[in-house]
């Protein structure tokens, strides 16, 4: 499939055309919110993208920037999207240098194996717990290390 070349064309569609984006109203709704620049201003969905405009994506978390290298409105393979533009050598440092944090600092919550106790667990749970609430052998009993 050939890509038709525009002069210019929306940018909400082109976004959906390169595949940033699953549909054109998943494009226009961050279009919307402010998340989306063409060339450093704040843009509505119809706002015209031409060739060698910088559009300014903001993602979860980060900022990906690429210059536009040909125009068109209609969705091809992805091969084909990637060659409608070009991350700059900023953005694609960035989000490299994000990937590597993240790698190396994982979210806590997602390091929990278990998730939350069974019925039976929450059983035997509140059985040590309440078992010695005066003697030291509970929860609440003494934790102190001292013999006395």
């Amino acid at each position: 499939m050939q890509l038709k070349p525009l002069p210019c064309t929306r940018i909400d569609k082109f976004l959906w055309a390169t595949r940033h984006f699953k549909t054109r109203s998943l494009a226009s709704e961050d279009i919307g919110k402010g998340r989306v620049k063409i060339n450093g201003a704040v843009v509505k969905a119809s706002a015209d993208v031409r060739v060698g405009d910088e559009v300014a994506l903001q993602r979860v978390g980060m900022v990906c920037t690429f210059k536009v290298l040909m125009v068109s409105d209609q969705r091809g393979s992805a091969p084909l999207a990637q060659t409608l533009y070009a991350e700059t050598a900023e953005s694609i440092a960035t989000r490299e240098r994000l990937q590597e944090e993240r790698r190396l600092h994982p979210e806590p919550a997602l390091t929990i194996a278990q998730g939350r106790p069974t019925k039976r667990q929450r059983r035997d749970l509140d059985q040590a717990k309440n078992s010695g609430q005066g003697g030291a052998d509970g929860w609440n009993g003494r934790w102190s290390a001292s013999i006395d």
